[in-house]
């Protein structure tokens, strides 16, 4: 289990939006974001959140000429940490991340591994509450992740 845990907005959005933002406290314990996704997200977040900001202004200005600031602050600071896990939804973002040496999860991954550590005793309810919202998942990623947790 990774030490430290960057959260994306569309991860905090997400969870926002479907009443289950303190997943992220249960399963990681330590969750930090940046000033700049602090922004995008643009609702106060919970003190269990902590923002720190990236040291290396320039290598931020670097990234964020190949995704948006929010995932080049997010990339940022995980190279300035030692061995954080980072949440990405985005692709363009994930693949520069990995790219980078970086270990890389989504929401989604969140989520399996929540029920895979007992924090949630199921994932279709949740499934379902993300059906409602306009993140998107595909019918395919949708059926692999219920049978990975035995739930098809």
């Amino acid at each position: 289990m990774p030490n430290i845990v960057i959260s994306d907005t569309s991860c905090l959005i997400l969870f926002q939006k479907i009443n289950h933002l303190e997943i992220l406290l249960k399963v990681y314990q330590t969750v930090i974001t940046t000033p700049q996704i602090a922004t995008e997200f643009n609702e106060t977040l919970p003190s269990w959140i902590k923002i720190v900001s990236v040291k290396d202004q320039k290598y931020l200005v670097f990234l964020s000429t190949e995704v948006d600031i929010g995932e080049a602050s997010e990339i940022a600071l995980a190279k300035e940490l030692d061995d954080p896990l980072v949440i990405l939804d985005e692709l363009k973002g994930r693949k520069l991340a990995k790219k980078l040496g970086l270990k890389v999860t989504g929401s989604l991954g969140v989520i399996h591994k929540a029920k895979e550590l007992g924090v949630i005793s199921a994932i279709k309810p949740i499934l379902d509450k993300i059906g409602e919202t306009n993140f998107r998942i595909s019918d395919k990623i949708l059926a692999e992740l219920l049978l990975l947790n035995n739930e098809s």
